[in-house]
């Protein structure tokens, strides 16, 4: 039998490819409705910050437009979020698409005011939050947990490259069409999404009947906080990258004319390492790499002390985003603490956080641009990123999946165990599932 010479136990299930997922009829269609909602959300943000500066000239406002929902994100991911693992996920996933198909249409109102703008903004940012944790939920059974990491590596790389072509769409569509007539096209790609999830997704009968509601979402994100495993990845998948988004923030300052070559080599970046990570690497490897990708986010921006010149600050900006695929394992390891029963939850207070702390970056980085110049600013994030990274490192490397159902033996250690594993709402998920 093969062994995983990182953990001298025999080798996981093969990592199926990308064609072979996408050879999964659920998963085609959560893919390519997850991927339509990208597209229509990157076209609906395009559509409103540029109907906001038209209508104020204010920059900050035109940026709140853009991304302000971010901060509505960790509404959800702390009120309702438990509805994500309901005993009706797709139900749910469908009436939340319907939410986002509604509110892109009232977005295309003709002389809708800009306060209503904005609360329609909020109040689909918090909506979004449960849609993405309802929808990560539903992956996680729709796919074999070998499958896993390059699941959700095909989703981020399509997120972001889908993000760019968004843009780059809005602006060739604003030559001939108003933002309203932008918003229509979003709210026809949210109701193709919506008809891609209806058409593919079913409904999964094996969860428990839960009750989801304030009451539940607090007790499950209480004991998830609770456990310094879960806390200290959570503190890896949301400060290091905020602060290295905040970075990103200040390409336009710092580089002025050439910073969209900045942007590009971040995409760029970006996608070659969750390609690597989720394609290439084994789960050992993964393991293996999660420090060194997340030193390899932040240690490149230390350059910018030195105001390098665009070029150069092109190739460290490229090397840095590469390491965004340190999301990859550090969710593995997520994924493998969480029990069964919370699973949609847990991924979408991930995905919440993660979201308002690169709002909470870049606000801190424009805030700090005012008394510092760019180049300081990026350097000073990049050092608290890195420090964030190596001080934490011990209480990371400590966490670890659950004992598995095979080394739940007779015994003292094995009845030790399988104690601990019930000490906590998010303990042991094979012990769970077996009661």
């Amino acid at each position: 039998m093969p062994y995983d010479n990182a953990t001298n136990a025999p080798d996981p299930a093969p990592t199926p490819g990308y064609r072979a997922l996408l050879g999964n009829r659920e998963f085609a269609g959560l893919y390519a409705g997850f991927t339509l909602t990208v597209a229509a959300s990157t076209l609906s943000g395009f559509a409103l910050g540029t109907l906001v500066d038209r209508s104020t000239g204010s920059p900050f406002l035109t940026a709140v437009s853009m991304y302000g929902a971010t901060f509505a994100t960790v509404l959800g991911a702390t009120t309702l979020m438990s509805v994500a693992d309901g005993d009706r996920p797709r139900r749910t996933l469908v009436a939340l698409q319907f939410v986002a198909l509604a509110g892109a249409c009232a977005q295309a109102v003709p002389g809708l005011p800009l306060a209503a703008r904005f609360g329609l903004l909020l109040l689909l940012g918090f909506f979004q939050s449960l849609n993405t944790g309802t929808r990560m939920g539903l992956l996680a059974e729709v796919v074999p947990a070998s499958a896993y990491v390059p699941a959700r590596s095909l989703m981020n790389i399509t997120a972001g490259g889908t993000a760019v072509l968004g843009f780059t769409l809005g602006a060739l569509l604003l030559r001939h069409l108003t933002p309203q007539g932008l918003f229509l096209t979003a709210a026809a790609l949210t109701a193709a999404g919506l008809a891609v999830t209806a058409a593919t997704v079913r409904e999964r009968s094996v969860r428990p009947p839960r009750r989801p509601g304030l009451r539940e979402t607090w007790t499950t994100n209480a004991a998830l906080l609770s456990r310094s495993g879960p806390r200290a990845l959570l503190l890896n998948l949301w400060v290091p990258n905020g602060l290295i988004v905040g970075c990103e923030a200040l390409f336009i300052p710092y580089a002025q004319d050439h910073a969209g070559v900045l942007l590009a080599a971040a995409s760029a970046g970006m996608l070659l390492g969750d390609l690597t990570v989720g394609r290439l690497l084994t789960a050992a490897w993964r393991r293996r790499s999660a420090f060194a990708l997340r030193l390899l986010l932040a240690a490149p921006y230390l350059l910018f002390a030195l105001h390098p010149s665009t070029p150069v600050a092109a190739v460290a900006v490229f090397l840095a985003s590469a390491g965004f695929a340190a999301t990859l394992p550090l969710q593995e390891r997520l994924f493998a603490l969480t029990p069964e029963q919370v699973r949609g939850q847990v991924q979408g207070v991930e995905s919440a956080g993660r979201m308002t702390w690169q709002g909470i970056g870049a606000a801190l980085a424009g805030g700090t641009a005012q008394f510092l110049s760019p180049a300081t600013t990026i350097t000073a994030l990049a050092a608290l990123s890195v420090a964030v990274t190596v001080l934490s490192r011990p209480s990371v490397e400590r966490t670890g999946p659950c004992p598995s159902r095979h080394a739940h033996h007779d015994g003292d250690g094995a009845t030790e165990r399988r104690r601990r594993c019930r000490r906590t709402r998010l303990g042991c998920a094979h012990e769970r599932h077996r009661r």
